[in-house]
């Protein structure tokens, strides 16, 4: 019991700690006017200042608050990654749906366009779009919702077909229930679990390819600031200003961790048979015996 307790404890622990920080990243982004000390775009007579230097983290090479920018970057990279991953939800989760409650044709026609669409490699599929239609926010959503959009479908469709012969699914048919009240009422809420773990694993995906598209000059237009851009100009800068370097990677490493963490930590507590496995009883006590053997 007390080895199941502490499993529990842990469950919940990796779902709190990076849920609290994606939190706290979130509400920073959205104060970003209030709590940004300086002008992302204001530039400085102090260019390539070090830490503390009337900067906390610095300047960069137009004399930019490093600070604000990374403040004021969040926004971006997350309207990005949340603005993407929520188109490839939606429309993968219904194609999903379709596909894997309908057969013959419509069955097919839904799965063989997402197979068309992972015949792409994503970040050469991101570039070509990118690079004919032009970088920009919007173009960066419509580009990656697409690429994302086959997981969700997939997952989707295979957790359909093992519900849609279920008796309540059944049932409901019998009670003269329609296709769409089926669908978005009766068998989405008894698949929701696997496509939410699938948003925040698609979050990690799409923060880290946004900024390797800003990395690239593909993503979000300058001078507004993004994160993959920020990497660009710090690694340009060598060794003037190296902190300004490792605070832009920290920044995306510890906030695509913290998706992917709290994606592990949804599916370990959404999924059963991992909750089950993780259960593991406590190990019995050897029996005491008397100094006569007597147990």
């Amino acid at each position: 019991m007390t080895l199941l307790r502490l499993s529990n404890h842990r469950a919940v622990a990796g779902i709190v700690a990076p849920a609290v920080f994606l939190a706290a990243l979130i509400l920073v982004a959205l104060l970003s006017p209030w709590i940004a000390p300086y002008d992302p775009l204001a530039q400085g007579p102090d260019k390539l200042a070090g830490l503390g230097s009337g900067h906390l983290l610095g300047t960069d090479q137009f004399g930019r608050d490093i600070l604000s920018r990374l403040i004021y970057g969040a926004r971006a990279d997350l309207v990005v990654s949340v603005g993407a991953t929520a188109a490839a939800a939606v429309a993968g989760t219904t194609v999903g749906l379709v596909g894997g409650f309908f057969h013959g044709f419509v069955s097919g026609l839904s799965m063989r366009s997402m197979e068309v669409v992972l015949a792409f490699p994503p970040i050469v599929l991101a570039l070509l779009v990118v690079a004919l239609f032009g970088p920009g926010t919007l173009t960066l959503i419509l580009t990656m919702g697409i690429l994302f959009m086959p997981n969700f479908a997939r997952i989707t469709y295979g957790q359909v077909l093992s519900v849609r012969q279920r008796d309540f699914v059944t049932a409901s048919r019998g009670l003269g229930a329609g296709p769409g009240w089926l669908l978005f009422r009766v068998v989405l809420p008894n698949v929701i679990g696997p496509i939410l773990v699938q948003v925040s694993l698609t979050l990690a995906a799409a923060m880290l390819l946004e900024s390797g598209l800003s990395y690239l000059g593909l993503g979000v237009v300058p001078p507004t600031p993004s994160w993959g851009s920020m990497i660009a100009e710090a690694q340009n800068l060598g060794l003037d200003n190296p902190g300004f370097l490792i605070i832009s990677c920290l920044v995306v490493i510890v906030t695509v961790l913290a998706f992917s963490l709290l994606g592990d930590a949804l599916d370990r507590h959404l999924d059963p048979r991992r909750r089950a496995a993780g259960r593991v009883a406590a190990p019995t006590a050897a029996p005491r015996r008397t100094a006569g053997g007597a147990v």
